[in-house]
């Protein structure tokens, strides 16, 4: 392939490069990247919303890259300040150890085992002295440390800065020099981090790394980022079945923002689905080949096709007619709890009417039953919704 391709198939999804000059002249020279991602083991399962740099790592190793998924278990002691207003609780080296361990099983649900290359930083950094340790913040001054937008908007609204976190970033950029990496990727939260990294490797005689951020990816509510504190993510260890629901229930829109995350297909087969949509075809045919192909990842073929028919199942056994009545309605909201969609598509008399309903079961979206009358509804959706037996329509969503 052209370069042209190549890159286009490296740089999909990604939020910006530094410098995307420097990565081209790189791939021009026809040796193996070393691409360096760092992950710090602060919980023991990882969901998709995680696997977002794990897949462009992926697609880096297919490239015929050699990638460095580097475990975090010193940084991880000292907690990432990214994006916190408060001092992060730092975790014990049982904690790390234990949520380590789960890590490295999980990524290889997507990375060729035989070709990935695992680091512990602790390997080089727990080996430091106090010395080594002070000659390192030496390098960095606090000016420096305090351009970063959440150390900067801590101190200027007197929230306190333990000093252990402005060693973070020094230390997340030695990680870069140890490994000589030739190119670091991050989400876009870590874009301070990942440049220290560049100015640490041309401290110490490095030529510095190529600096790759990616998006946060949307929960299922398609607002805030994927979070187990929000209940919006979808774990990939889940299983089958509720992967494969979950994955169906996004809405039509943030499928795409999914597919070009996610999916391994090459650029020529989602804009094939492009088409297809475009053309007239039902998004939700798409949406079903990309569910098969994220479930059968994390799973097996044969469990992919599975949910596949237990969700049709589950679908059909509703005996929905065949005359479906179709419903739009707006708002100014990007999200909308269900209680009050149901009401506005006059589908119940009420709220109070709705949440009695969802309480006993009687509410399904897409065949799927809601338990929780809070569940949030993001605009640009179009769903099956039915109340009880009788009352069925599909309701589409906009905003206005």
């Amino acid at each position: 392939m052209s370069i042209d391709t190549v890159l286009a198939e490296l740089k999909r999804g990604a939020n910006e490069i530094l410098i995307e000059d420097d990565l081209r002249e790189r791939l021009k020279k026809g040796k193996k990247l070393r691409i360096k991602a760092g992950f710090d083991p602060t919980a023991p399962d990882l969901h998709l919303g995680h696997t977002v740099l794990i897949h462009k790592m992926k697609h880096f190793q297919d490239a015929g890259h050699d990638v460095i998924f580097l475990i975090g278990d010193f940084t991880a002691t000292i907690g990432d300040p990214s994006g916190r207003n408060v001092t992060r609780k730092p975790l014990s080296r049982e904690e790390v150890i234990a949520n380590a361990k789960t890590y490295e099983a999980q990524i290889f649900k997507i990375l060729d085992k035989k070709k990935t290359i695992v680091e512990f930083n602790s390997n080089w950094m727990g080996k430091q002295s106090a010395a080594d340790l002070i000659a390192l913040a030496s390098q960095v001054t606090v000016a420096r440390i305090l351009e970063r937008e959440d150390f900067s908007q801590r101190y200027q609204n007197g929230h306190a800065i333990a000093l252990h976190e402005l060693l973070y970033p020094v230390v997340q950029g030695y990680d870069s020099v140890a490994l000589q990496a030739d190119v670091e990727l991050g989400g876009s939260d870590q874009k301070f981090n990942l440049l220290m990294g560049r100015e640490l490797q041309r401290m110490y005689g490095q030529i510095p790394q190529v600096v790759m951020t990616m998006p946060l990816l949307e929960g299922l509510d398609g607002v805030r980022k994927m979070s187990k504190s929000y209940d919006n993510y979808i774990g990939i260890d889940e299983p089958a079945e509720s992967m494969f629901g979950k994955l169906m229930s996004i809405s039509d829109d943030l499928m795409w923002r999914y597919i070009e995350l996610l999916s391994l297909k090459s650029l020529t087969e989602i804009q094939q689905w492009q088409k297809f949509v475009k053309d007239g075809g039902n998004p939700r045919d798409v949406k079903v080949d990309f569910a098969k192909e994220i479930v059968a990842r994390f799973h097996f073929v044969e469990a992919a096709n599975h949910a596949h028919e237990a969700f049709v199942a589950r679908f059909r056994e509703h005996q929905l007619p065949s005359d479906i009545e179709d419903i739009e309605i707006t708002s100014g909201d990007e999200t909308m709890m269900i209680c009050n969609l149901l009401k506005e598509a006059n589908l119940v008399p009420s709220t109070s009417e709705a949440l009695r309903l969802i309480r006993q079961g009687g509410v399904r979206v897409d065949g799927e039953r809601i338990e929780d009358g809070k569940h949030l509804v993001p605009s640009d959706t179009f769903h099956v919704y039915q109340v009880g037996k009788r009352r069925v329509a599909r309701v589409k969503w906009r905003h206005n």
